[in-house]
């Protein structure tokens, strides 16, 4: 059976895993490295890089070099957060026909699950390139606090990259299984996951007979990350400097852009050392000259920056312990994920509250990836079976007479679930209701996130209460869901898949799917262009240090002959006509063959010349010994 990958699709950094012997091993990108920057870029040249390349220029080219998309995905463009963000973003975002988000990257706009598809397909194609096999079949990792829209937009993002996509694995119930903590019989773990953009907190209950995993908290910031952090930081040093020169450095988008990458550096740095050098060198220039930003900053104060977000972190832990109806000592196991829980005050904080030192046994940016792995192995037959039941991290709802939320399906319901319940017409003579669905906990249907809305029309005329409609909620194995309505005394029924804030259609969705496949195809075309003018080089490299070393003992016709062949493949060499360029190199090659064939000969030939002098030598330096 083919492999299901497994793959972790983080804020700032992506990785993937896949199931081999039975255990779950990373994958290495084709840089080497086993985890890749979430960053998607655009050159001048309209080259786009996906990773490390594309981070590498993130400087230099910060309009057009897109990160944290994750931050983006499945939201409104009106949500506080986004406006928050848009302030910083060196790259712009507008808000689309249906409200959601929308990026620019060179002369087009896109949604972010299409960016986000874009990061899935570099992690494919290298995944696909390791371990030499076509990859069809995903398990993708989502915060377990993304609500229906995110989780929607998650599952379209591993489509528009060629993925089936099995399954949308909650990041904490993902590492409770990299842990492997189904083998310990009946415990209850939290595990405490902040990343590059969100904060997740789950309960898990760990049953026995059979083996199972069953959310029963779930808490959570999906605009809550290490990025926070680095803001932070960007902040301090932003103002340090503008007391210092009197130059505000937010002005300038290339200056700002060094500032991050340095406040990230830091930032990095402090949880190993107590204290860091921001070094920039010619950061900014004004009448007087370039100017150098030279800051020092201490752990202790980095630790005063972020100490809001730490603590809002540990107050949604206990909000989420709470509505387990559980306290800390009730806690077995506490499990830090994601690289932000490498901060020592962050792991102090946990320490603190749970008076009990947390789990870290595992590489925080793989532990992820290797649970999405193992999931992956379940469903296609290469692990142990290990039951999954995983919860809503939000009540589903619809709006009822006076704007009241109605919830169906309350917040760590376990999934997938169905729930039904019979309404009715508020109207006399109503022929037509709009069922207005919702996801949050407020009793007030605006002051929670609408998922979408659909008319059921055609009901028969009749005193208000009288006719029944039926409302189900599905929510299915990826916390995705579907809702349909029913007239029960006409039959006639409405449906509506949520679409939420993704603002894509199926046929929309399918464009970029066609649209991405067609960009796999160039990839593949320029990487064998590369490819074939790479052993163009090394072939005209290789016969010029032979010719030099041979000297004359090739012939001058050959040479010469050697010489045209080389001169035509340099010629159609630029063209980037990679079916020339083959020909000419094999051209080519077939002529230096015979050339080497030839300095074989003469070689042979020389051969016997010389063992006949050798022996000559011999007999007479034999005759010399004997006189």
């Amino acid at each position: 059976m083919a492999k299901i990958l497994g793959i972790d699709l983080g804020t700032t950094f992506s990785a993937t895993a896949i199931i081999e012997n039975g255990e779950p091993k990373i994958i290495e990108n084709k840089e080497g490295t086993r985890t890749t920057p979430s960053v998607v870029a655009l050159t001048k040249n309209n080259e786009r890089l996906v990773g490390v390349t594309a981070k590498r220029q993130q400087i230099t080219n910060p309009q057009n070099t897109i990160s944290s998309i994750k931050r983006l995905l499945g939201r409104r463009f009106s949500d506080k957060e986004i406006q928050n963000d848009k302030k910083l973003l060196p790259y712009e975002i507008k808000e689309a026909s249906d409200g959601s988000v929308e990026v620019k990257m060179g002369d087009k706009w896109h949604k972010p699950a299409e960016i986000s598809a874009m990061i899935l397909q570099k992690l494919k194609q290298d995944a696909e390139e390791k371990i030499g096999e076509k990859i069809t079949q995903a398990v993708i990792t989502c915060p377990a606090y993304f609500d229906d829209s995110q989780r929607k937009a998650t599952k379209i993002a591993g489509e528009i990259a060629g993925l089936d996509v099995k399954m949308v694995l909650n990041e904490p119930t993902a590492a409770a299984l990299s842990y492997g903590l189904t083998k310990t019989k009946g415990q209850q773990i939290l595990v405490y996951d902040f990343g590059g953009g969100t904060f997740d907190v789950s309960i898990l209950d760990i049953i026995k007979d059979p083996d199972t995993v069953q959310v029963i908290g779930v808490g959570g910031d999906t605009h809550l990350g290490g990025d926070d952090f680095d803001q932070k930081v960007m902040e301090w040093i932003i103002e340090q400097f503008k007391k210092d020169q009197g130059i505000d450095l937010s002005k300038d988008q290339l200056a700002l852009q060094r500032v991050k990458e340095a406040a990230e550096k830091a930032k990095i740095e402090l949880s190993t050392t107590l204290e860091t050098e921001i070094n920039i060198p010619f950061v900014t220039s004004d009448s007087s000259g370039p100017k150098h930003l030279f800051l020092k900053l201490s752990r202790a104060r980095f630790q005063d920056l972020v100490k809001e977000y730490i603590e809002k972190s540990i107050k949604l832990v206990e909000e989420t312990l709470k509505g387990a109806k559980l306290e800390p000592k009730d806690i077995e196991e506490i499990v830090l994920v994601g690289g932000q829980t490498r901060t020592p005050a962050i792991q102090e904080a946990v320490k603190n509250l749970f008076n009990k030192e947390a789990n870290r046994s595992i590489n925080p940016d793989e532990v992820v990836a290797m649970g999405a792995a193992i999931q992956a192995g379940i469903i296609g037959g290469d692990a142990k079976e290990v039951l999954l039941l995983d919860a809503t991290p939000l009540s589903f709802g619809i709006e009822t007479l006076g704007s009241v939320n109605t919830v169906l399906i309350p917040k760590n319901t376990i999934y997938p679930v169905n729930k039904t319940q019979i309404f009715s017409t508020a109207a006399e003579a109503q022929t037509s209701v709009e069922v207005h669905v919702l996801q949050g906990e407020r009793p007030m249907a605006s002051d929670n996130k609408t998922l979408g809305r659909f008319i059921l029309d055609g009901i028969p005329s009749a005193p208000r209460g009288v006719p029944q409609i039926e409302v189900s909620f599905d929510v299915d194995s990826n916390g995705i869901l579907n809702v349909s309505a029913k007239d029960k005394a006409t039959g006639k029924s409405q449906s509506i898949r949520i679409e939420g804030s993704i603002g894509m259609s199926k046929d929309e969705i399918e464009k970029m799917k066609q649209e991405a496949q067609a960009h796999e195809q160039e990839d593949k075309k320029k990487k064998e262009l590369i490819e074939a003018k790479n052993l163009a080089d090394n072939l005209i490299y290789s016969w010029e240090k032979t010719s030099k070393d041979a000297g004359d003992k090739i012939d001058e016709n050959l040479k010469k002959q050697v010489q045209e062949k080389i001169d035509e493949l340099k010629k159609v060499k630029d063209k980037d006509n990679i079916e020339e360029i083959k020909s000419k190199t094999n051209d080519l090659s077939q002529i230096i063959q015979k050339a080497g064939a030839e300095l074989y000969k003469k070689a042979s030939e020389q051969k016997p010349k010389e063992e006949n002098k050798d022996a000559k030598d011999a007999e007479e330096g034999e005759y010399r010994d004997k006189n």
